[in-house]
């Protein structure tokens, strides 16, 4: 099962491309969740929300409705994966206020991190049980069996990153899970992405996890509303591939 969505949903270029005009933009939770079954909130990296912040999102949502939330920076970029256990406990204090509406946890390391992976595997392990974490490393350095070992210790997903239409992870899969992320397509209009570039994608994902293991995939490419049309466009040819995908506007 492919759970495709966008990386965050308040964009004011998205107003008039996906929001009606006259919508206000209170409303606009509502109307996404309408139309995709999930969202990866990007903001929570930059400010942790208050706990309320994450109970109105629940209140809001329909029952099916998944949000994956960005660990803090605090974590990742400040303490730099050191003494994880107060950050981490800080961020599920707040966020398990999403009840059952929340999904993966994406922890986004820094560029210029070199491989730690005795620090990896420590925070990993402050992580509750149960719930799902995607890493997403961003220094070639990581990219060793080490690494690997851990994540699959640990049940944690190898987040696969796309940019310009090309992977930058490797395609490993170290969970019962997926998770995707695509940052910038190389079609016109920028920073779309072609029909096959996506096509791609779903091979990958088939030949990676089937049609049984969840897939988050998220498109993070929000500039001009190309990421509200470029999952659409994904979803579109999934199902033309009978294969198993939450809700999308028609492209």
């Amino acid at each position: 099962m492919i759970l495709v969505g966008t990386s965050g949903w308040q964009y004011r270029d998205w107003r008039d491309r996906f929001y009606p005009a006259g919508l206000p933009q209170r409303r606009w939770l509502e109307h996404y969740a309408e139309r995709f079954a999930t969202v990866e909130v990007n903001n929570a990296f930059y400010r942790l929300p208050e706990r309320d912040t994450f109970a109105q999102w629940r209140e809001r949502t329909p029952g099916d409705f998944c949000v994956a939330v960005k660990m803090s920076r605090y974590l990742t970029h400040i303490k730099r994966l050191r003494e994880p256990d107060e950050p981490v406990a800080r961020f599920f204090d707040r966020a398990t206020a999403l009840g059952g509406r929340l999904g993966p946890v994406l922890l986004q390391l820094p560029p210029n991190l070199r491989v730690d992976v005795a620090a990896l595997d420590a925070t990993l392990a402050q992580f509750p049980s149960g719930v799902r974490v995607a890493v997403e490393p961003r220094h070639a350095s990581w990219w060793t069996a080490e690494t690997r070992r851990v994540l699959e210790v640990r049940g944690a997903a190898l987040c696969w990153a796309d940019r310009r239409s090309r992977p930058v992870t490797p395609l490993w899969r170290t969970a019962a899970f997926g998770y995707l992320r695509l940052h910038e397509g190389r079609a016109k209009p920028w920073p779309r992405y072609g029909r096959a570039a996506l096509g791609s994608w779903l091979d990958r994902i088939e030949a990676g996890y089937g049609d049984r293991d969840p897939v988050y995939v998220y498109f993070n490419n929000d500039p001009g509303g190309a990421a509200i049309v470029d999952a659409s466009a994904l979803a579109g040819i999934a199902r033309r591939r009978t294969l198993q995908i939450t809700r999308a506007p028609v492209a």
